[in-house]
Protein backbone atom coordinates (compact mmCIF):
# COMPACT_ATOMS: atom_id res chain seq x y z
CA UNK A 1 0.00 0.00 0.00
CA UNK A 2 0.99 3.64 -0.30
CA UNK A 3 2.75 5.06 2.76
CA UNK A 4 -0.18 7.24 3.80
CA UNK A 5 -2.94 5.00 2.42
CA UNK A 6 -6.37 4.81 4.02
CA UNK A 7 -6.36 1.16 2.95
CA UNK A 8 -7.65 -0.23 -0.30
CA UNK A 9 -11.00 0.47 -1.91
CA UNK A 10 -12.36 -2.12 -4.32
CA UNK A 11 -14.71 -0.52 -6.82
CA UNK A 12 -16.80 -2.48 -9.30
CA UNK A 13 -18.05 -1.01 -12.54
CA UNK A 14 -14.98 1.21 -12.34
CA UNK A 15 -14.35 1.90 -16.01
CA UNK A 16 -16.91 4.71 -16.36
CA UNK A 17 -19.85 6.50 -14.73
CA UNK A 18 -20.19 6.40 -10.96
CA UNK A 19 -17.39 3.86 -10.62
CA UNK A 20 -14.76 6.01 -12.30
CA UNK A 21 -15.85 9.02 -10.26
CA UNK A 22 -15.71 7.03 -7.01
CA UNK A 23 -12.19 5.99 -8.03
CA UNK A 24 -11.14 9.63 -8.46
CA UNK A 25 -12.72 10.81 -5.21
CA UNK A 26 -11.41 7.92 -3.13
CA UNK A 27 -7.92 8.25 -4.57
CA UNK A 28 -8.07 11.92 -3.63
CA UNK A 29 -8.91 10.82 -0.09
CA UNK A 30 -5.82 8.61 0.00
CA UNK A 31 -7.21 5.17 -0.77
CA UNK A 32 -5.26 2.74 -2.88
CA UNK A 33 -7.59 1.22 -5.42
CA UNK A 34 -8.62 -2.06 -6.97
CA UNK A 35 -10.63 -1.27 -10.08
CA UNK A 36 -12.90 -4.00 -11.43
CA UNK A 37 -14.78 -3.91 -14.73
CA UNK A 38 -14.83 -5.53 -18.15
CA UNK A 39 -13.10 -2.71 -20.04
CA UNK A 40 -9.46 -3.08 -19.07
CA UNK A 41 -8.14 -0.37 -21.40
CA UNK A 42 -10.36 2.31 -19.88
CA UNK A 43 -9.36 1.26 -16.36
CA UNK A 44 -5.67 1.26 -17.26
CA UNK A 45 -6.00 4.80 -18.57
CA UNK A 46 -7.81 5.84 -15.39
CA UNK A 47 -5.21 4.11 -13.23
CA UNK A 48 -2.34 6.00 -14.85
CA UNK A 49 -4.06 9.33 -14.21
CA UNK A 50 -4.97 8.55 -10.60
CA UNK A 51 -1.49 7.32 -9.76
CA UNK A 52 -0.01 10.46 -11.27
CA UNK A 53 -2.48 12.89 -9.70
CA UNK A 54 -2.74 11.41 -6.20
CA UNK A 55 0.27 9.16 -5.69
CA UNK A 56 -1.84 6.13 -4.84
CA UNK A 57 -1.44 2.55 -5.98
CA UNK A 58 -4.05 1.31 -8.44
CA UNK A 59 -4.58 -2.30 -9.48
CA UNK A 60 -6.76 -3.16 -12.46
CA UNK A 61 -8.80 -6.37 -12.59
CA UNK A 62 -10.55 -7.11 -15.86
CA UNK A 63 -13.62 -9.17 -15.05
CA UNK A 64 -17.21 -9.69 -16.12
CA UNK A 65 -19.03 -9.96 -12.80
CA UNK A 66 -22.03 -11.39 -14.59
CA UNK A 67 -19.95 -14.49 -15.38
CA UNK A 68 -19.72 -16.99 -12.52
CA UNK A 69 -16.01 -17.73 -12.89
CA UNK A 70 -15.02 -14.06 -13.02
CA UNK A 71 -17.25 -13.21 -10.08
CA UNK A 72 -15.74 -15.96 -7.98
CA UNK A 73 -12.22 -14.84 -8.91
CA UNK A 74 -12.98 -11.30 -7.72
CA UNK A 75 -14.77 -12.58 -4.63
CA UNK A 76 -11.71 -14.61 -3.65
CA UNK A 77 -9.54 -11.53 -4.10
CA UNK A 78 -11.91 -9.38 -2.06
CA UNK A 79 -12.11 -11.87 0.76
CA UNK A 80 -8.40 -12.64 0.99
CA UNK A 81 -6.89 -9.14 1.05
CA UNK A 82 -6.90 -7.74 4.60
CA UNK A 83 -5.96 -4.28 3.32
CA UNK A 84 -9.35 -3.83 1.65
CA UNK A 85 -11.20 -1.33 3.85
CA UNK A 86 -13.96 -0.24 1.48
CA UNK A 87 -16.07 -2.06 -1.09
CA UNK A 88 -18.13 -0.04 -3.55
CA UNK A 89 -20.65 -2.33 -5.24
CA UNK A 90 -21.41 -0.15 -8.23
CA UNK A 91 -21.45 -2.54 -11.21
CA UNK A 92 -24.83 -2.83 -12.87
CA UNK A 93 -26.72 -3.06 -16.12
CA UNK A 94 -30.21 -2.28 -17.32
CA UNK A 95 -32.58 -3.06 -20.14
CA UNK A 96 -35.62 -0.80 -20.07
CA UNK A 97 -38.35 -2.82 -21.74
CA UNK A 98 -41.56 -4.65 -20.83
CA UNK A 99 -40.98 -8.14 -19.49
CA UNK A 100 -42.36 -9.61 -22.71
CA UNK A 101 -39.94 -7.53 -24.73
CA UNK A 102 -36.88 -8.49 -22.70
CA UNK A 103 -34.58 -11.18 -24.01
CA UNK A 104 -33.66 -13.99 -21.58
CA UNK A 105 -30.00 -12.96 -21.77
CA UNK A 106 -30.91 -9.40 -20.79
CA UNK A 107 -32.94 -10.68 -17.84
CA UNK A 108 -30.11 -12.94 -16.73
CA UNK A 109 -27.56 -10.13 -17.01
CA UNK A 110 -29.57 -7.79 -14.77
CA UNK A 111 -30.14 -10.44 -12.11
CA UNK A 112 -26.54 -11.64 -12.18
CA UNK A 113 -24.83 -8.26 -12.14
CA UNK A 114 -27.24 -6.05 -10.19
CA UNK A 115 -28.17 -8.54 -7.49
CA UNK A 116 -26.06 -11.69 -7.36
CA UNK A 117 -22.66 -10.04 -7.85
CA UNK A 118 -23.40 -7.35 -5.27
CA UNK A 119 -24.44 -9.81 -2.59
CA UNK A 120 -21.61 -12.25 -3.41
CA UNK A 121 -18.95 -9.56 -3.01
CA UNK A 122 -20.58 -8.28 0.17
CA UNK A 123 -20.45 -11.84 1.46
CA UNK A 124 -16.79 -12.07 0.48
CA UNK A 125 -15.58 -9.06 2.47
CA UNK A 126 -17.92 -9.29 5.45
CA UNK A 127 -16.12 -11.98 7.49
CA UNK A 128 -12.85 -10.06 7.35
CA UNK A 129 -14.54 -6.78 8.16
CA UNK A 130 -16.24 -8.36 11.17
CA UNK A 131 -13.04 -10.02 12.35
CA UNK A 132 -11.15 -6.72 12.14
CA UNK A 133 -14.19 -4.77 13.40
CA UNK A 134 -13.80 -2.20 10.65
CA UNK A 135 -14.67 -1.79 7.02
CA UNK A 136 -17.28 -0.14 4.82
CA UNK A 137 -19.61 -1.50 2.15
CA UNK A 138 -21.35 0.91 -0.21
CA UNK A 139 -24.15 -0.64 -2.26
CA UNK A 140 -25.46 1.38 -5.19
CA UNK A 141 -29.18 0.81 -5.61
CA UNK A 142 -31.73 3.03 -7.32
CA UNK A 143 -34.95 4.86 -6.59
CA UNK A 144 -36.43 2.30 -8.98
CA UNK A 145 -35.96 -0.15 -6.13
CA UNK A 146 -38.90 1.55 -4.43
CA UNK A 147 -40.92 2.24 -7.59
CA UNK A 148 -41.80 0.38 -10.77
CA UNK A 149 -42.38 1.57 -14.32
CA UNK A 150 -43.93 -0.49 -17.13
CA UNK A 151 -40.44 -0.86 -18.61
CA UNK A 152 -38.53 -1.46 -15.36
CA UNK A 153 -40.06 -4.60 -13.85
CA UNK A 154 -36.85 -6.65 -13.93
CA UNK A 155 -34.49 -3.77 -13.18
CA UNK A 156 -36.71 -2.55 -10.33
CA UNK A 157 -36.83 -6.10 -9.02
CA UNK A 158 -33.06 -6.31 -8.87
CA UNK A 159 -32.77 -2.91 -7.21
CA UNK A 160 -35.49 -3.84 -4.72
CA UNK A 161 -33.28 -6.81 -3.85
CA UNK A 162 -30.33 -4.45 -3.34
CA UNK A 163 -32.39 -2.30 -0.99
CA UNK A 164 -33.70 -5.15 1.15
CA UNK A 165 -30.41 -7.04 1.16
CA UNK A 166 -28.49 -3.95 2.23
CA UNK A 167 -30.92 -2.99 4.98
CA UNK A 168 -30.77 -6.52 6.36
CA UNK A 169 -26.99 -6.36 6.27
CA UNK A 170 -27.09 -3.06 8.14
CA UNK A 171 -29.06 -4.74 10.92
CA UNK A 172 -26.54 -7.60 11.04
CA UNK A 173 -23.59 -5.29 11.69
CA UNK A 174 -25.29 -3.07 14.27
CA UNK A 175 -23.08 -2.68 17.31
CA UNK A 176 -19.86 -3.09 15.33
CA UNK A 177 -17.59 -0.65 13.52
CA UNK A 178 -18.51 -2.15 10.17
CA UNK A 179 -20.65 0.31 8.21
CA UNK A 180 -22.96 -0.39 5.30
CA UNK A 181 -24.43 2.41 3.18
CA UNK A 182 -27.26 2.16 0.67
CA UNK A 183 -27.21 4.78 -2.10
CA UNK A 184 -30.41 5.36 -4.07
CA UNK A 185 -29.77 7.66 -7.03
CA UNK A 186 -32.49 8.83 -9.38
CA UNK A 187 -31.81 9.58 -13.05
CA UNK A 188 -28.25 10.64 -13.73
CA UNK A 189 -26.30 11.48 -16.87
CA UNK A 190 -24.39 8.23 -17.40
CA UNK A 191 -24.16 5.84 -20.34
CA UNK A 192 -26.53 3.39 -18.67
CA UNK A 193 -29.44 5.04 -20.48
CA UNK A 194 -27.98 4.23 -23.87
CA UNK A 195 -27.20 0.72 -22.66
CA UNK A 196 -30.76 0.37 -21.40
CA UNK A 197 -32.32 1.43 -24.68
CA UNK A 198 -33.71 4.79 -23.57
CA UNK A 199 -31.58 7.72 -24.76
CA UNK A 200 -30.87 10.35 -22.15
CA UNK A 201 -32.31 12.97 -24.50
CA UNK A 202 -35.77 11.50 -23.81
CA UNK A 203 -35.62 12.68 -20.19
CA UNK A 204 -36.44 16.12 -18.80
CA UNK A 205 -33.04 17.70 -18.02
CA UNK A 206 -34.51 19.08 -14.79
CA UNK A 207 -34.82 15.50 -13.50
CA UNK A 208 -31.31 14.34 -14.44
CA UNK A 209 -28.40 14.82 -12.01
CA UNK A 210 -24.77 14.94 -13.07
CA UNK A 211 -22.94 11.78 -11.95
CA UNK A 212 -20.24 13.78 -10.16
CA UNK A 213 -22.94 15.34 -7.98
CA UNK A 214 -24.41 11.91 -7.24
CA UNK A 215 -21.08 10.52 -6.06
CA UNK A 216 -20.12 13.64 -4.10
CA UNK A 217 -23.51 13.61 -2.32
CA UNK A 218 -23.15 9.89 -1.62
CA UNK A 219 -19.71 10.41 -0.09
CA UNK A 220 -21.01 13.32 1.98
CA UNK A 221 -23.76 11.01 3.19
CA UNK A 222 -21.15 8.38 4.02
CA UNK A 223 -19.17 10.94 6.01
CA UNK A 224 -22.36 11.75 7.92
CA UNK A 225 -22.97 8.04 8.51
CA UNK A 226 -26.26 8.01 6.62
CA UNK A 227 -27.51 4.48 6.31
CA UNK A 228 -29.52 5.45 3.23
CA UNK A 229 -28.49 8.28 0.94
CA UNK A 230 -30.90 9.67 -1.66
CA UNK A 231 -28.73 12.28 -3.39
CA UNK A 232 -31.59 14.16 -5.07
CA UNK A 233 -34.18 14.12 -2.26
CA UNK A 234 -34.29 17.43 -0.36
CA UNK A 235 -36.62 16.29 2.43
CA UNK A 236 -34.82 13.48 4.26
CA UNK A 237 -37.94 12.97 6.36
CA UNK A 238 -39.67 11.36 3.38
CA UNK A 239 -37.46 8.31 3.74
CA UNK A 240 -38.26 8.09 7.43
CA UNK A 241 -41.96 8.25 6.61
CA UNK A 242 -41.52 5.50 4.06
CA UNK A 243 -39.72 3.29 6.58
CA UNK A 244 -42.32 3.99 9.27
CA UNK A 245 -45.20 3.08 6.96
CA UNK A 246 -43.44 -0.09 5.88
CA UNK A 247 -42.89 -1.09 9.51
CA UNK A 248 -46.52 -0.31 10.28
CA UNK A 249 -47.68 -2.47 7.38
CA UNK A 250 -45.40 -5.32 8.46
CA UNK A 251 -46.73 -5.12 12.02
CA UNK A 252 -50.31 -5.13 10.74
CA UNK A 253 -49.62 -8.30 8.74
CA UNK A 254 -48.75 -10.32 11.85
CA UNK A 255 -52.10 -11.87 12.58
CA UNK A 256 -53.46 -15.40 12.47
CA UNK A 257 -56.83 -14.20 11.18
CA UNK A 258 -57.79 -13.27 7.60
CA UNK A 259 -58.76 -9.63 7.16
CA UNK A 260 -62.48 -8.99 7.65
CA UNK A 261 -62.94 -7.74 4.07
CA UNK A 262 -62.57 -11.32 2.81
CA UNK A 263 -65.65 -12.50 4.78
CA UNK A 264 -64.04 -15.80 5.68
CA UNK A 265 -65.64 -17.66 8.60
Amino acid sequence: MSKLSQGKALITGASSGFGAIYADRLAQRGYDLILVARRAAKMEELAVRLQHDYGVQVAVVAADLGAAADLERVAQLAGSDPDIALLVNNAGTVTLAPVGGTKPAQHDAMVALNAAALSRLSLAVLPGFKARNKGTIVNIGSVLGIAVLPVSSIYSGTKGYVMNFTQGLQQEVQGTDVFVQLVLPAASATDIWEIGGLPLSNLDPATVMQPEDVVDAALAGLDQRELVTLPSVEDAGLWQEFVALRERLFAASRSNQPASRYNIG
